[in-house]
Parts: structure tokens; C-alpha cells; sequence
């Protein structure tokens, strides 16, 4: 999958690293990758198998260089992790890029990197098509919905019911009542909804798409969810390129509503963009905080397949935030060589153990959640499996 230079990095980086970084985006209009053909999203009523307490260790590379891209989501955290692994690990050289979700899927399955990052999991014709590659949950993840509404600064009241409304050009306007009767006391300005997509195969789309199907059976039989889907043509809507370019084009655009991931909520808020509070599944209208994520992950965590593949879109948890995930690091378990399976099996038990990359310096400086300690023994585990 072809990819540009970015034109500016847009995440922070621990100082006092240093770190060799190849900093790309996604290219417009890319081809959907073979997650396009995702027939269905785990169960949440997936249950995984007791397993035995593992001791998460963290072995000595055989160095070299491995390249890791894709989720734009996951991104600012690898822009954390590169330079906090390669302080400790000098001889390892971590190559590391953004492209979108299926630029990272379709990599790992090709050989062209060793990692592939991720917000979804592989779809089943991917598994069956490539079964020795596997996706290991690396951290939890949101997803925010923001706009841009000139005078309202507020936290408005968004529902999946409105926001399927707005992209499939229904509701067209602010100030229309849905969105009124939700917010009394928000002065809505009666200008139109502009609505942005990514353009690129996207994480991100398959989460919101996700949670827009479960919210009306409507989308969910017509349009459905995916990590590219054929965009209803609402008026004005626009594509854009990564979680940058969907900041970029929402604050440049009156009247914009865009989904972003949580990494990106700093540089948002920075451009003058505000985000809303979201119906769960118990009718309630959260913000995506540290504490709403953790509580809508931790209904989740005893049904977490050994694989990581399940879906944390509205698990209807009371108090919960209904669209967030796990970030995943697509790898093939049969690398090119044992030495750079051995580095990319150090690389990935670093990001995971909560002593190093999966503590609150790494995770919180992005808005993500650590692994739950049985989720990181089910990645260390699967992670051990890489050849």
C-alpha cells in the first residue's frame, strides 16, 4: 500500500531519546484491504479459558532493525514507545509509521513489516487466507466524536440514532430538533451538518461503524460496519486522510462532525474543536474519560478470547463508554529469521508489561488504557508463539 510523507509529526516524544523514526500517513483514496470482508464482529459473549498466572519478562533482542505501521490511533503511542524501548535496547532500530489500519494488516501479511498496528482484529476470511498471522491486544483505546460549531463550547449529548442521522444526510442541520431536545440550553446555530469519513482503511471506521450498527438496526442492515464502507451521501461530506487529516479538515470546516481517536484529543482541542458525550447502551450519555473506559473494558475483560478478538463497542455497562477498544499488533508468527523473531518478541513484551510500556508514563500520555493483568498473559502468550 503506497504511503506519503506526512507533512508534519503531530505527537509528542519522551524527552531526552533519541529515536530514528520514518513518519509517513496513509495515501488517499487507498484500496480497502481484506477487511473489507468482515462478515461479523466478535461476540461479547465470547469467554476465554482460566489460565495460569504467567510471569511477564521482558528478553534481550538479537538487534537489527523491524518496521512497524499502520493504525494512525496507535501511532502517537509507538512515537512513546520507539524511543522508550531503543533507550534501553540500543541495538534495535524500530522503523515506525502511520498508513491506517489496513496499510498495518495488509503489511504484516505481505512480509514488508514485521509489525502491522491495528483497532480491529482480523477479520475471519484474513485468518483463513493468512493463518499464521495473529492480532495481540497492546493497550485500550477510545474513539471521540468532535465538531465544530461556532458558539458551542458545550459537551453536547450525541446518540447513535443522531449520529447515523447526520451521515446519512437525515438530519442536516445543527440546530434540528434531535439534537435540541437532547441539549436544553445549547443555542444551536442553524447551519449544516458537514460530515467527515476517513479515506483511507480504517480502524477507526470499523469502530465507529460499529457502534452506529449497533445503535440503529437501520445502518446496521444497509450499510453495516467495516474498515472501508461505501458512505451514504450525506450533503457535503467529506473524506479525509488519518486522524490528522480528520482534526485538519473538521477545524477548517464549519459545522463539521468527525471520529477521532483519543491520541488525537490534545492536538483537537488545541484547533478549537469540542467533543460530546455519547449513549451507551444503558441510555447514558458519557465522556470519554480514564475512568468511563476503564469501566467499559473491565465488562469486558473475562470475555476476551486467548486470540484478543472481540468487539468493546456499547457492552450496555452502566457508567461505561461505549466506543473504545483494543489496539493490536498484527504480527506473522513465522518471521524471516529466528534473530528477527526474537527482536520483535522483545519489542512487543516490552509494550506490554506494566512495569515499561504499558504503564500510565506510556498509556496516559495518549488517553489509553493499560492491558487488564489477564489480557497481557494472553498477549505475553501469544506473542511467545512468534517464530
Amino acid at each position: 500500500m503506497n504511503r506519503t510523507l506526512s507533512a508534519r509529526k503531530l505527537v509528542p516524544t519522551l524527552a531526552g531519546a533519541a529515536v530514528a523514526v520514518a513518519v509517513a500517513g496513509g495515501s488517499a483514496g487507498a484500496a480497502p484491504s481484506a477487511h473489507a470482508t468482515h462478515a461479523t464482529h466478535a461476540t461479547h459473549a465470547t469467554h476465554a479459558k482460566k489460565t495460569k498466572t504467567v510471569k511477564l519478562t521482558v528478553p534481550a533482542p538479537a538487534g537489527g532493525t523491524i518496521s512497524e505501521a499502520g493504525s494512525s490511533l496507535l501511532y502517537p503511542l509507538w512515537n512513546l514507545w520507539v524511543p522508550g524501548y531503543t533507550a534501553k535496547y540500543s541495538s534495535v532500530t524500530i522503523q515506525t509509521a502511520a498508513g491506517g489500519s489496513g496499510a498495518g494488516i495488509t503489511g504484516a501479511t505481505n512480509g514488508t513489516l514485521q509489525i502491522g498496528s491495528s483497532d480491529a482484529y482480523l477479520s475471519t476470511s484474513e485468518k483463513q487466507a493468512s493463518p499464521t498471522l495473529e492480532n495481540i491486544p497492546l493497550a485500550i483505546s477510545a474513539q471521540e466524536i468532535f465538531y465544530n460549531v461556532p458558539g458551542v463550547t458545550a459537551h453536547l449529548k450525541l446518540s447513535g440514532k443522531i449520529l447515523a442521522g447526520m451521515y446519512t444526510g437525515k438530519i442536516t442541520k445543527w440546530s434540528t430538533s434531535a439534537i435540541a431536545a437532547l441539549n436544553p440550553g445549547v443555542t444551536l446555530p442553524t447551519i449544516p451538518v458537514v460530515t467527515l469519513h476517513r479515506s483511507d482503511s480504517s480502524g477507526d471506521t470499523f469502530l465507529f461503524t460499529t457502534y452506529l450498527s449497533d445503535s440503529t438496526k437501520t445502518w446496521s442492515t444497509k450499510i453495516g460496519f467495516n474498515t472501508s464502507i461505501t458512505w451514504p451521501k450525506a450533503p457535503g461530506a467529506l473524506a479525509e486522510n488519518g486522524n490528522s487529516g480528520m482534526v485538519a479538515g473538521c477545524k477548517t470546516t464549519k459545522g463539521c462532525i468527525a471520529y477521532v481517536g483519543i491520541s488525537y484529543q490534545t492536538q483537537a482541542l488545541g484547533d478549537g474543536l469540542t467533543y460530546g458525550k455519547l449513549e451507551n447502551g444503558k441510555g447514558q450519555y458519557v465522556m470519554p474519560t480514564a475512568t468511563t473506559i476503564q469501566k467499559e473494558a473491565s465488562g469486558f475483560t473475562a470475555k476476551t478470547p486467548k486470540t484478543g478478538s472481540i468487539s468493546m463497542i456499547d457492552g450496555k455497562i452502566k457508567t461505561g463508554y461505549p466506543i473504545i477498544n483494543y489496539e493490536y499488533g498484527v504480527v506473522n508468527k513465522k518471521q524471516s529469521s529466528t534473530s528477527v523473531a526474537k527482536t520483535v518478541r522483545s519489542v512487543l513484551d516490552w509494550a506490554i508489561n506494566p512495569k515499561d510500556g504499558n504503564s500510565a508514563a506510556y498509556v496516559g500520555q495518549v488517553g489509553f488504557r493499560p492491558l487488564p493483568l489477564k489480557i497481557a498473559e494472553s498477549s505475553f502468550q501469544e506473542i511467545q508463539a512468534i517464530k
